[in-house]
């Protein structure tokens, strides 16, 4: 009789450590995880996970802002459980998730783009591919060897962060990969890099389209004054306006503008959590209409159903 009762006493009690040990673990309605991103995505994860905590008043997210590397770094060694970068895993990262037999997960949420913006004094708002290709390979470092050019002083590149992907995406654009002689002024964020250029008419700087794409956002009314998005082509000779194209939200999802770039959710979460579960909002629910709003395309339009009836 007694053997029963130590028996039965240590299963339960094994019952209720592995009950008390379940409840520990985050589900897509509460708890709270880390959550990194590139910097260029600010806005656009500010309000997404804003939004699913409005929802969820259980779930909290702790964002961390870092360059593209180091917010997928954070990823792989478990200091953050979610990733909104512009790529997919490399295969030796992939290797880190396969050795500790995790599965992770990779999804496209959205369709960004490099914005180009100059001061509002030079009015030298079209460049071409080719230009811009040139430029990174130091054969343009003027503005008036661009073609309509009505300034003439040295071209500053103005980046975020030297690992930030907004560079990254533009050197995998034309296949760059020494930097060390181009004119390339880093700041520590996408702001800065705007405050940059509103000061300088020779800069011209790369920033994430969602810092300036959102209409209804007061943020970006002010952070759009005294500035002009640049036009680019991809056409080695454009012949009218038309043949250029700014990052607005059609020419996105049309694939025309060409520093276009995908933004996915990487994920290394092993259990049905709560980083799944802001995935699945952002990508299938109505996350996407936020995505919309910001001036994005995103990759699964929401669906909304009208039901139209004869009066």
């Amino acid at each position: 009789m007694i053997k029963h009762l130590l028996w039965l006493g240590g299963f339960l009690t094994m019952l209720f450590g592995c009950t008390n040990e379940a409840t520990k673990l985050d589900n897509p309605a509460r708890g709270t995880i880390t959550v990194a991103a590139d910097e260029s995505f600010r806005p656009l994860v500010t309000q997404l996970t804003s939004a699913y905590s409005g929802i969820y008043p259980d779930a909290h997210f702790k964002i961390v802002f870092r360059p593209e590397q180091e917010a997928i770094n954070m990823m792989l060694r478990d200091s953050a459980r979610i990733a909104f970068t512009t790529r997919t895993l490399k295969p030796n990262e992939r290797g880190v998730l396969n050795q500790l037999k995790i599965k992770g997960s990779t999804t496209k949420i959205a369709t960004d783009g490099v914005a180009l913006i100059i001061n509002r004094a030079n009015t030298d708002s079209l460049i071409t591919m080719n230009e811009l290709q040139r430029l990174f390979l130091g054969q343009i470092k003027d503005w008036s060897q661009l073609k309509g050019g009505n300034q003439s002083s040295p071209i500053t590149l103005v980046f975020d962060n030297n690992n930030s992907s907004n560079l990254a995406s533009v050197l995998a654009k034309f296949n760059i990969s020494d930097v060390s002689k181009l004119r390339i002024f880093t700041t520590r964020s996408n702001r800065e890099v705007i405050d940059f250029v509103r000061k300088n008419p020779s800069a011209l700087g790369f920033i994430g389209v969602n810092w300036i794409s959102d209409g209804d956002e007061p943020l970006t009314a002010e952070l759009s004054r005294d500035l002009r998005v640049v036009g680019v082509s991809d056409k080695p000779n454009p012949t009218q306006r038309s043949d250029y194209y700014q990052p607005f939200q059609e020419d996105l999802g049309m694939l025309r503008y060409p520093l276009r770039r995908p933004v996915y959710v990487l994920s290394r979460e092993a259990h049905p959590g709560l980083g799944g579960g802001l995935i699945n909002y952002v990508a299938r629910d109505a996350g996407s209409l936020i995505i919309y709003k910001l001036g994005l395309w995103p990759t699964i339009p929401y669906n909304r159903e009208i039901n139209l009836k004869k009066s």
